[in-house]
């Protein structure tokens, strides 16, 4: 399903994925990401309907192994809706996965983990010509907590991360592969606009997908890509997007709906007026639940911290709380204090130091404990 929505986009190139087309004059496509684990065929089955009922029209999976891929092969004869797969440290999966979905997406600060002696360029091309091949567009999504480490220390995050989308975007380039689209997220919905208007001013014909990561839990996370979106969509900028929400399972269609709502207020002249700072006062920010979540307690581990730390209203604190070990440990970097999840302790992080594993019954104590030292 795709609503007819009427905002002025910038004269991007079109691109096909699937069924839809995202860019030009093709209406806003909302997406989101299923939080059941891949190898549970028939939890994802079912949660893959529940979102493309709700209206998603791209719904995103993660694939981090082979049994991974060898539970897609059984998912994607149950489904019609358009799959977009996560690629991270083992980019070559995307050979065997790639006749089973419709895009990719591969993050240019994870490239680095594997086979280290081949150079990026190298590994994207052999991202291109497997999409080629495949008749899949990718997307090069492109996070400030996942930057790649040579890049990134004691430089502008938001600088490396625009060098790092326009090298990449040189790549496809070069490459001769036009069928791709750009996502440029942090945690802060400032950042998110002052980035993605800045790659829109250079890179023109892109088409960019719009996020902000571990925006937290509701009401928050709505109110976070409020203040992102609805100024970058009022603009033209913008031609597919997703609102990230920490939240069980059962309720995941609510970022598919809050998207739309998004989408279709702005259209209507309708904006909010949100006046807080998030870099001011407390700020609990947590990813949005996926497939990658090392335990089921981290939804609930989210909620207690948030509930935990307004004991310390007025005080200026950033506390991150992410559910694996594929962001968290960047992603908590730049936070005052950061936790992330492993499937039977927690890792609580002061700034950039690990303070330690805890249990999940016991962390949160523990973090109080921290805070209150000052």
């Amino acid at each position: 399903m795709i609503f007819n929505l009427m905002i002025p986009q910038r004269k991007t190139r079109k691109i096909k994925i699937g069924d839809i087309f995202v860019g030009g004059d093709a209406p806003i496509a909302v997406q989101t990401m299923c939080a059941t684990r891949t190898q549970d065929i028939d939890a994802t089955v079912k949660q893959i309907e529940m979102l493309k009922n709700a209206g998603a029209v791209l719904i995103r999976l993660a694939v981090d192994s082979k049994a991974d891929v060898e539970a897609l092969k059984q998912i994607r004869p149950q489904t019609d809706a358009n799959i977009v797969i996560d690629l991270h440290e083992n980019y070559r999966l995307i050979e065997a996965l790639a006749p089973y979905v419709q895009k990719v997406r591969y993050n240019p600060g994870h490239l680095y983990h594997h086979q280290p002696e081949i150079s990026p360029y190298d590994k994207v091309k052999y991202i291109v010509n497997v999409a080629k091949d495949n008749d899949l567009a990718l997307r090069i999504g492109v996070n400030f907590g996942s930057l790649d480490p040579k890049d990134r220390a004691g430089k502008d995050p938001l600088q490396v991360a625009l060098d790092s989308a326009y090298e990449h975007c040189d790549y496809m380039e070069k490459l001769d592969f036009t069928r791709y689209v750009v996502s440029l997220k942090s945690s802060d919905p400032q950042a998110v606009v002052n980035i993605n208007t800045e790659f829109a001013k250079h890179r023109p014909l892109v088409p960019l997908h719009l996020g902000v990561t571990e925006a937290g839990m509701l009401p928050d996370a709505e109110i976070k890509s409020r203040m992102a979106f609805e100024k970058l969509l009022a603009n033209g900028i913008g031609d597919t997007l997703r609102v990230s929400i920490t939240i069980a399972d059962s309720e995941k269609d609510k970022e598919v709906s809050i998207g739309y709502q998004i989408v279709t207020d702005v259209e209507s002249g309708k904006f909010s007026n949100f006046s807080r700072d998030y870099s001011e006062g407390i700020n609990v920010i947590s990813c949005p639940s996926c497939s990658r979540v090392e335990n089921g307690k981290f939804i609930q581990l989210a909620q207690r911290v948030r509930e935990a730390v307004g004991e310390f209203e007025g005080k200026k604190l950033t506390i991150a709380v992410m559910g694996c070990r594929v962001n968290g440990p960047g992603e908590t970097d730049h936070a005052d204090f950061g936790i992330w999840c492993a499937p039977t302790f927690v890792n609580l992080k002061k700034g950039t130091n690990l303070l330690g594993q805890f249990g999940y019954d016991v962390v949160v104590e523990r973090l109080l404990e921290e805070i209150r030292k000052g």
